[in-house]
């Protein structure tokens, strides 16, 4: 077991002592700040064309009375740059996996009118597309922005409120529209 640890890490550690300037950025995207979710991202050039990006965030926080927009996701992604990684534009393919509950919560946005008369609790596995660009806008400093369309299966149960153990319903969606949205700060450690 440790000899196979010791391998893998020195793998590891061969793979991050070939890359040049650029090659590893550190990021954050500000839209999920805006929902009050901590979020943290790295992508690696994996050529002079592919990156892979493995972005995810979180929710822990209660809101007041019995509203709720805890959740957890993870975003994997592998990148095309039609220039070099981490300037100009990109296409992606993103995978996304994570867990909600979420209600009694106003979000005026399409299908998400839904969560302000329950609570909805599960699961959301899906993929899609991405197009982006991203500006360096100093020797370790850039901004990103992408946006991805696809498909996401849910999973889940609804409640009437906040903290009624009483269910519902369980029920699976299909939802087809937006699975990714970034405005991100990225820092570039390597």
């Amino acid at each position: 077991m440790l000899k196979k640890t010791f391998v893998s890490l020195l793998f590891i550690l061969s793979v991050f002592s070939l890359l040049r300037a650029q090659e590893i950025g550190v990021k954050t995207n500000s839209l999920h700040w805006a929902t009050l979710s901590p979020n943290l991202g790295i992508e690696i050039a994996l050529s002079k064309k592919i990156t892979l990006d493995i972005s995810g965030g979180f929710n822990p926080f209660k809101l007041s009375g019995e509203k709720y927009l805890n959740h957890w996701i993870v975003q994997p992604e592998a990148r095309y740059w039609l220039c070099e990684p981490f300037n100009g534009h990109f296409f992606g393919v993103h995978l996304l996996g994570g867990q909600f509950n979420i209600g009694n919560v106003n979000i005026p946005i399409g299908r998400l009118k839904t969560f302000k008369d329950a609570r909805y609790e599960g699961n959301a596995w899906g993929g899609g597309f991405t197009y982006g660009h991203q500006w360096m806008f100093a020797s370790r400093w850039g901004i990103e922005a992408a946006i991805g369309a696809g498909y996401v299966y849910l999973d889940y149960n609804k409640f009437p409120c906040g903290n009624c153990g009483t269910k519902l319903a369980t029920d699976v969606k299909h939802y087809l529209g937006v699975t990714k949205a970034a405005i991100s700060v990225i820092y570039f450690i390597k």
